[in-house]
């Protein structure tokens, strides 16, 4: 039960860390917006982290049928069946941006 809660815990504050990460990047890099509708830099930022997860889902799957891998088509965790690629390609879409704000603190300098 405990480590359910760690891990939807470590989740959120992944989510929160990527999502701040991508804000950062966006204002350094001074994002132009449309000029039709102004969206805030978090609205963004969370839709260019679905637009990446889904991209990386993509690549996932084209690679798994290329190489034909064979998959399970669900994994269950804490009663949620969900699928594995899926899984995956939210948690790289996840670390990547956490991974360039280190990379650009670290090398950066």
């Amino acid at each position: 039960m405990i480590w359910k809660i760690v891990i939807i815990i470590i989740l959120f504050a992944l989510t929160v860390w990527a999502v701040r990460s991508r804000v950062n990047i966006k204002r350094r890099r001074a994002f132009d917006t449309m000029e039709t509708a102004v969206a805030s830099p978090a609205s963004v930022a969370i839709g260019e982290l679905i637009a990446i997860a889904g991209g990386i889902y993509l690549s996932l799957m084209v690679v798994v049928s290329f190489l034909k891998i064979t998959l399970p088509d669900t994994v269950t965790i804490s009663h949620l069946q969900l699928d594995p690629l899926a899984i995956i390609a939210i948690v790289i879409a996840l670390l990547q941006p956490i991974f360039m704000s280190l990379y650009t603190y670290c090398c950066k300098r």
